[in-house]
């Protein structure tokens, strides 16, 4: 993989997990706080990675090729 297409899909990656986490800890709120953090690390990847993998990243894809055919077509 070449180093922007790497950058591109750190950048997905990133575009998709940062909003999720917040608002997952957000809806949380302090209802978490008695778990031991590493439950809470478990809990918070075992939702947020298959959300990431099969949800976010292909939405952010289909975004970008509606775009990129947007522009395309100017």
């Amino acid at each position: 993989m070449k180093t922007k297409m790497k950058l591109m899909a750190a950048l997905k990656i990133w575009v998709v997990i940062y909003p999720s986490i917040t608002l997952f800890l957000y809806l949380l709120g302090n209802s978490s706080l008695v778990l031991p953090l590493y439950l809470k690390t478990l809990f918070l990847t075992l939702i947020l990675v298959p959300w990431v993998v099969f949800i976010g990243v292909p939405f952010v894809d289909s975004i970008i090729r509606r775009l990129s055919t947007h522009v395309d077509k100017k």
